[in-house]
């Protein structure tokens, strides 16, 4: 007798770490830049240089990078004479993390977040840099489920099999998508100088999975702040929004399946080149996507549920083993509004120039029929003031936000990834002294199912009970109960299923209590 098995690939979280870490260092402004004023916006980013695992441990290096926009002090400008600079530093950072479970050499996935980012002048050649990052470190496992899906025997034997809709892991690869975008300024604006800050920033991307590739499209919103060509060398901005598409190759893909794809956007070179006339007015650069590919095949696999002997004793050893099935796939918009007032006083706004966003996700719960994800949407609202040129500032807010996302018949055995994305977002100026900003938020989730399945492990074929086979009559009725099978009468009287059906003229397998049953021994 031998079960034919099939490999079900799975992945299994093996161990799990997390830890926040406060970094903090005053940082001098370089002797090539201007003193500092006032500082108007910031941002900051984390670089992974080495990640060595060893038993239950983990240390991480890296560092924490940051970008600094700011007014220069009168009378000491840039060397071209404006009163705008930025300065660029990194923070470097060593963290020894306990991970119960993780053994020298397994692969450890490291995902970061900046928490809180604030930078401040302590006088015009020094900052304060303060920042706290969270770490979040995973160990997973390839499984193969070996699962027994048929039996071979020469002698007679009855065996049942059931359903079984499993999400397979079909693909699990990292890999990187370029982006390379060319941006000509339009003809109203004067020729580019030099490059002061740029933003740029993708929105939601789209995947879709194809015969041995993936498919990607989303787009990019870019901001460009750069001194202009001129006798005054005005300060300039430019914003826009353009949409990209692109695939990769991946093997072992097909149509239909289901993406479960993170990415990150990292720092890129921007560069300012030349247009056909020679005038510097076109910006190039290649944005590139950190991608943690995961793809999951929907799969129904009849695996073996039973099995009785007719003519011998015949056992199942089984165990439990781990699966996952997709449950449902959600998404949904919320709106935010919110009111935010200069925290300098005597101040006008003029123009709004750009605003920079960070979304926080604070929690992640499930509730009835949903997942209630709590953040808060943060904002720097880059202004023009008054009318005099070169005055700037910034508004710093930040919008809460609390929304459900529909997922019925989620619970606590449930995973489920969770996308927030902007949308859209509008800010307006009010009476000169306050912005108002409009928001769309838009979410989605896979939500996959985790549960345990007894799964048949080995079969053991052994001679019968001849006092227990000597007690079985050879001709018996019997009366169905309430909660009897076919299976279960056939596998007390080692009877086979369809010799019952076909003594009792039956159609199907479907009986009820009170019917009479004959079971003649001997088939």
């Amino acid at each position: 007798m031998e079960l034919i098995k099939r490999n079900i690939h799975m992945d299994c979280l093996r161990c799990r770490a997390s830890t926040q870490m406060t970094l903090e260092d005053d940082v001098i402004i370089s002797d090539s830049r201007p003193d500092a004023a006032k500082l108007i916006m910031d941002r900051g980013n984390v670089s992974i240089d080495e990640v060595k695992v060893t038993d239950d441990h983990v240390n991480v290096k890296g560092k924490m990078h940051f970008h600094v926009l700011y007014l220069a002090e009168k009378g000491s400008g840039t060397q071209d004479g404006s009163n705008v600079d930025q300065m660029q530093g990194s923070l470097p950072f060593e963290e020894m993390i306990f991970m119960e479970g993780v053994r020298g050499g397994d692969p450890v996935t490291t995902e970061w977040e900046i928490e809180d980012l604030s930078i401040s002048l302590i006088n015009s050649r020094k900052l304060s840099v303060q920042s706290l990052i969270s770490l979040q470190l995973s160990c997973e496992d390839i499984c193969d489920e070996e699962t027994a899906v048929d039996l071979y025997s020469q002698e007679p034997v009855e065996f049942r099999k059931k359903p079984l809709d499993v999400a397979t892991m079909a693909v699990r690869k990292k890999d990187i998508f370029r982006i390379k975008e060319e941006i000509e300024i339009p003809g109203s604006f004067p020729n580019i100088l030099s490059m002061i800050w740029s933003e740029i920033v993708p929105g939601a991307v789209e995947f879709k999975v194809l015969e041995d590739k993936i498919t990607l499209q989303g787009e990019l919103r870019a901001f460009f702040l750069y001194r202009g060509e001129g006798d005054e060398e005005e300060i300039c901005h430019y914003e826009t929004t353009f949409p990209f598409a692109g695939s990769l190759d991946c093997p072992g893909c097909r149509e239909g399946m289901i993406p479960e794809i993170r990415y990150r956007a990292e720092d890129r070179e921007v560069e300012i080149r030349p247009d056909f006339d020679g005038e510097e007015r076109v910006i190039t650069f290649e944005q590139c996507l950190d991608l943690d590919i995961c793809i999951y095949e929907e799969d129904s696999i009849d695996i073996l549920a039973d099995v009785y002997g007719v003519v011998k004793e015949v056992s199942v050893l089984d165990r439990n083993a781990q699966f996952r099935r997709l449950l449902s796939r959600s998404s949904g918009k919320t709106k935010l509004s919110g009111h935010f007032k200069a925290q300098e006083e005597n101040l006008t706004l003029h123009k709004i120039l750009h605003t920079a966003t960070n979304l926080q996700i604070a929690e992640k719960n499930i509730v009835e029929n949903g997942i209630e994800i709590v953040g808060a949407l943060n904002l720097q609202i880059f202004c023009e003031c008054g009318s005099e040129a070169g005055s700037y500032s910034v508004i710093r807010g930040s919008i809460p936000f609390q929304y459900v996302l529909e997922a019925e018949g989620i619970s606590e055995n449930c995973i489920f990834p969770v996308g927030v994305f902007i949308d859209q977002i509008t800010p307006a100026i009010i009476d000169g002294e306050e912005v108002d900003v409009k928001c769309v938020l838009y979410f989605r989730s896979n939500i996959y199912e985790k549960w345990q399945e007894k799964i048949v492990e080995e079969i053991i074929v052994s001679e019968p009970d001849a006092e227990k086979m000597a007690s079985l009559p050879g001709i018996a009725v019997y009366m169905v109960k309430a909660g009897d099978s076919l299976w279960d009468i056939g596998k007390r009287y080692y009877v086979p299923v369809s010799a019952i059906r076909q003594t009792n003229n039956l159609s199907s397998d479907e009986i009820k209590a009170g019917d009479k049953l004959l079971i003649v021994k001997g088939w």
